[in-house]
């Protein structure tokens, strides 16, 4: 995953909004429509961002048109955002179901992406803050689970800021051209899991 230095998250950053979400230094976040699929194979596809990511060269830009045709799934806590600058795409990231077995609804897995060229913008920060609180505020999700290359130092750094912790280290974890490369396991677990208690002392506010 390619992620540009970012600040801590905005205080005015809210992942609920349906409209564009203007977050910082011009960037707005949004669902993904249609006509976003050949900008987001382009991005996937982006010599500084696929080596870090699970994708193959030559992304199909169709794939991801027929994806973002499919309405969302009003019982599926899966979100999928897109960060611009102006009318130019550049990032993506998702929150995405850990698996389909009973136990394990409480987790969630996190995919992000950022354009080389959008480094220091914020948009890695944007993003993240966005996701963290659609699991924390509106979806009750207990863990957020990722996988991130060894040596991407700024990712890393970026999930460490967002409270992700290292939880073991993948062997041989993926080719990255022509060579078998590590990854880490890291996960966050909610900072303040919700309170019945704290729900009542709302209700008598």
């Amino acid at each position: 995953m390619q992620i540009p230095p970012t600040p801590p998250r905005p205080a005015d950053a809210r992942s609920g909004a349906r409209a564009p979400l203007r977050v910082a230094d011009g960037i707005t976040l949004r669902r993904p429509r249609p006509e976003d699929g050949p900008a987001h194979a382009a991005l996937l596809g982006h010599p500084g961002v696929q080596p870090w990511l699970l994708q193959t060269p030559f992304t199909s830009e169709l794939l991801w048109q027929e994806r973002f045709s499919k309405a969302p799934d009003p019982a599926s806590p899966e979100l999928v955002l897109l960060a611009f600058d102006g009318d130019r795409l550049v990032g993506s990231a998702g929150l995405h179901p850990a698996g389909a077995q009973a136990r394990r609804r409480h987790a969630m897995m996190l995919g992000i992406s950022v354009h080389p060229e959008t480094q220091g913008r914020g948009v890695g920060s944007a993003l993240m803050d966005a996701l963290t609180r659609q699991a924390d505020d509106w979806l009750g999700i207990l863990r957020i689970e990722l996988t991130v290359f060894v040596d991407n130092e700024r990712a890393i750094r970026l999930y460490e800021r967002f409270g992700f912790e290292h939880e073991g280290r993948l062997r041989g974890f993926a080719l990255r051209e022509g060579r078998y490369v590590d990854a880490f396991t890291m996960a966050r677990l909610h900072p303040r899991p919700p309170a019945i208690e704290r729900a009542q002392e709302l209700s008598r506010s």
